[in-house]
């Protein structure tokens, strides 16, 4: 290790013990610009924190009388909104490579992601979710699916309901719908799940096709699953009609739609290979992983046409901007981790996506704090700033609603009550880096 990076280390290490996260049961935001989502107002308060929740929201300049211990953050210039979510994430099998499911858990917490849907089930992330519940591990709130169903794990009508009374049981909060199923299989599953109250979504099969999904209860249709294939937008402009059409069916139905719409620019090539080789977030990953993934952005480049790929990826945004702007409500979501796509700051990437879709500020964070909040509402309570609300909470350098990409400016991370500073966060990122200096 060079001079100039012990130097670093022990720099960060002096200012984490002055910085560590709070053990306090109270947590004073003061005088603090608040985006309580719900309405676009910002609006200048005091914001008090007890045992996990929100406790108190007071006009800035109150007198706060404050138990012994507590930590007073001078929120002066800052601006404070609920925790984001990660509609579509995947959390590592403990299993894994050493340290991966730590580095994957603190990538999501450093972003301001405090709630994740995890969506590619392993048994062991039952007990990863209770002990984040009891903050024995630094990690987001976490909901979970089930291991996938699809043409690996499921043979017959009977299977598919089987597996869902035994996910039902075991606990999961969702089932994930994969490719593969049969139609017949797929209505097992729908049938069953409704039976036994599990939620289900993810993709669609090519043998259900979209509107059977949504005539079948599917709730969230991730990547915009189905849309393209049934509007055939990979051969050529989307069918307006057809596409108003869908739309409504989709609002009637109360479908979501988590678009991660970041992933697919890269899985189609929409973003040059050395924009994404620049990610600085690379740092994070081993140099391995980043060859894989140019040598399968090059191998696309050769077996697919570029037009296609424009076609689809116009398409893409065309379908969301309807989609939203017909009233169907949209969820955060990036599919991390994938191919370049780290974590968190997939999150942050996958704003301007939404932005140029034609979703204002607000209605982007709409779609990682109320939209979220709303979905898990019969679990939780949590995605606005309010009293009794669980005290999720990320404070910003900027304003987000002047510009969304303000949201990377975090100066601190709250989850579940726990107060993280920008130098805990760093700090916990650098022990990351460290272990792939180049």
């Amino acid at each position: 290790m060079s001079l100039a990076i012990r130097m670093r280390v022990l720099t960060s290490l002096f200012a984490l013990a002055l910085a560590l996260p709070s053990l306090a049961q109270t947590v004073v935001f003061r005088d603090v610009n608040v985006i309580s989502m719900t309405s676009p107002k910002v609006e200048k308060k005091t914001v008090v924190v007890s045992d996990g929740k929100i406790g108190s929201i007071l006009n800035a300049g109150a007198m706060v009388k404050l138990p012994d211990g507590a930590t007073v953050i001078d929120g002066s210039g800052k601006y404070l909104i609920p925790g984001l979510a990660e509609m579509h994430g995947h959390i590592p099998p403990s299993g894994g490579p050493p340290g991966l499911l730590s580095d994957v858990l603190t990538m999501y917490l450093a972003n301001g992601i405090t709630t994740v849907r995890g969506m590619l089930g392993h048994p062991q992330q039952l007990t990863l979710r209770e002990n984040a519940k009891k903050d024995l591990v630094f990690s987001p709130n976490l909901y979970l699916a089930g291991p996938a169903f699809n043409d690996q794990n499921i043979a017959s009508p009977k299977q598919a309901a089987d597996k869902v009374r035994e996910q039902k049981d075991e606990g999961w909060d969702l089932v994930k719908v994969h490719e593969g199923l049969t139609m017949e299989e797929y209505d097992a599953m729908a049938k069953t799940a409704k039976e036994v109250g599990m939620r289900f979504g993810g993709h669609v099969p090519d043998a259900v096709g979209l509107v059977h999904a949504i005539e079948m209860g599917q709730e969230t249709f991730d990547h915009m699953d189905g849309y393209i294939e049934y509007l055939e937008g990979d051969k050529a402009p989307v069918n307006e009609k057809k596409l108003a059409a869908i739309v409504k069916k989709s609002k009637a139905a109360g479908v979501w739609i988590v678009p991660t719409s970041a992933l697919w620019a890269v899985l189609y090539n929409g973003i040059p290979l050395e924009t994404l080789k620049a990610y600085p977030e690379l740092k994070y990953v081993p140099e391995g992983a980043v060859a894989t993934w140019v040598k399968l952005y090059e191998g696309r480049a050769k077996d697919t046409s570029a037009a296609a790929s424009k076609n689809v990826l116009a398409n893409r945004k065309r379908i969301l901007r309807a989609l939203h702007e017909g009233g169907v409500k949209i969820l955060m979501g990036t599919d991390s981790p994938q191919q370049f796509s780290l974590p968190g700051f997939s999150l942050q990437r996958e704003l301007q996506f939404m932005r140029d879709a034609g979703m204002s500020p607000y209605e982007i964070l709409k779609s990682g704090t109320v939209n979220p909040g709303q979905y898990f509402s019969k679990q939780d309570s949590f995605g606005t700033i309010e009293t009794g609300k669980r005290a999720d909470l990320v404070l910003l350098k900027a304003n987000p609603l002047t510009d969304i990409r303000n949201v990377s400016k975090i100066e601190g991370v709250m989850v579940r009550g726990k107060w993280y500073s920008r130098t805990d966060l760093d700090e916990r990122l650098f022990k990351i880096e460290e272990k792939y200096v180049r």
